[in-house]
């Protein structure tokens, strides 16, 4: 094959999720150019990713309306048509990836097993050996449909050394320089019912730093902002604040220094499982065998309800499954980790 195109939009955890993908392509295809196309949000985890030859970015706010849709289409289609597929793969499964998908015209069209609003009417949905399994898996069903062997699993992400340097003046500022251990906390979530309490966080941060380990906030936006003074106020001694001042590739470089990664079903949680730093993640309302840290789903801890991955924003019963999971049962699954 000489063009591929990858289809996944949104959002950074699902991104991430895919990365894999670029990986196994190139791995059966050297000499494939391969295209993704991405809206703005999960751009940057893509940019400089070796494996990736073209990113498309899909702004979907310009084509709301009938007048943005009509100026948009246009270049958007030439920019899609640029290259004739050989392949593409959907792998958001959503009518707007499939227009995408049916614009970009490609000679072969693959997709995910659970397709939605009419995708499964353009490209073919692939139900393969890990159907059931984890969602890195799934996509990677994708890939193999195409002959792809995936013999290893990878995460590429390319962090600058512009980066990597402007990450560690950050921490050293801090006090957390080379050497000193940390532990990230990623304190937000899109879900309301993914985040942990904030008096949870400032327990755990409270014993982290009697342990001599350094606890750090990471995260982005008001909100967290927002949760990141809560849990400073509510601890003895206030972690490290590095909310909203590192861009996505300084966080990755930041994961790939500590010595673990805590948090809820969200982005950053899964950016760092999949750079292979000791990663728990702490479930309620979703499914830790589809959604849990990728090759180290023994460390998510899922709240013990019948109910449990009901995958609703909201809970119906109005319990707070993660207010359920103590900071003691949190200590317990990271202290074999820290203890390596």
């Amino acid at each position: 094959m000489k063009n591929i195109l990858v289809v996944k939009l949104s959002a950074i955890g699902d991104v991430i999720h895919a990365l894999p993908v670029s990986y196994a392509i190139k791995e059966r295809f050297p000499e494939a150019h391969l295209t993704w196309v991405v809206e703005k949000p999960a751009y940057p985890i893509l940019e400089d990713n070796p494996y990736i030859d073209d990113i498309i970015l899909f702004e979907k706010a310009k084509f709301r309306s009938v007048s943005g849709f009509l100026h948009e289409i246009g270049p958007f289609r030439r920019q899609l048509r640029a290259r004739p597929y050989d392949a593409s793969l959907d792998l958001q499964g959503l009518f707007k990836s499939a227009a995408i998908v049916w614009n970009a015209g490609a000679r072969q069209r693959v997709g995910t097993a659970n397709m939605r609003e009419g995708a499964h009417l353009v490209s073919r949905p692939v139900r393969g050996a890990h159907a059931e399994g984890h969602i890195v898996e799934r996509y990677l069903d994708v890939a193999r449909a195409l002959g792809c062997t995936v013999d290893e699993v990878r995460f590429p992400v390319a962090v600058s050394e512009r980066d990597r340097a402007a990450a560690e003046m950050l921490l050293a500022r801090e006090g957390v320089q080379d050497g000193r251990a940390f532990v990230a906390f990623a304190i937000g979530a899109n879900w309301p019912n993914k985040r942990w309490p904030v008096e949870h966080f400032a327990a755990l941060a409270d014993r982290l730093y009697r342990a001599r380990y350094v606890p750090v906030l990471v995260g982005g936006g008001r909100l967290d902002e927002t949760l990141a003074q809560d849990i400073m106020a509510a601890s003895e001694i206030p972690p490290v604040n590095l909310v909203g001042r590192t861009n996505l590739k300084q966080l990755a470089h930041i994961f790939t220094r500590a010595a673990l990664v805590l948090g809820g079903d969200t982005g950053p949680v899964h950016l760092a499982a999949g750079l292979g730093t000791p990663t728990v993640m702490l479930m309620g309302p979703t499914d830790a065998n589809r959604n849990g840290p990728y090759g180290q789903q023994e460390n998510a801890i899922e709240v013990d309800r019948p109910c449990r991955a009901c995958w609703k924003r909201a809970c119906p019963k109005g319990l707070d499954c993660l207010a359920a999971i103590t900071p003691e049962m949190v200590v317990e699954r990271m202290r074999p980790l820290l203890s390596r």
